[in-house]
């Protein structure tokens, strides 16, 4: 059997590109508005320091790209639980998912940030 491999870099644009079609389907309000375009800009914001990490010139940046990983995660997370809270339970089961993929990848970030030092 072939071991699976995981290529974080697409995990973390399937995670911005799956909270982008998420939030498409909200309905529109004031509220939504505000917190989806903080949940976009934050999830996005993800892939691209890990990409940024992945090209960095010393070990410092790249310890510095991937706490911000970690934090833009973290952040991710807030504002998807906010939006789950917010909505009819119709969009629940989606938000808490992605709020748990959020998660994990904080987790992620965080092993990396502590194998580093």
């Amino acid at each position: 059997m072939a071991e699976k491999k995981y290529d974080s870099e697409e995990r973390t644009y399937n995670f911005a590109r799956n909270v982008a079609y998420f939030t498409k389907k909200l309905p529109k309000s004031s509220c939504n508005f505000k917190y989806t375009d903080q949940v976009i800009s934050s999830s996005g914001s993800v892939g691209a320091n890990y990409i940024e990490a992945n090209e960095s010139l010393s070990k410092k940046d790249f310890v510095l790209r991937i706490k911000i990983c970690r934090k833009e995660a973290k952040e991710s997370a807030y504002w998807l639980r906010l939006i789950v809270d917010t909505n009819s339970n119709e969009f629940s089961k989606e938000g808490i998912a992605l709020k748990n993929e959020a998660e994990e990848l904080k987790k992620i970030f965080s092993a990396i940030v502590d194998k580093s030092k």
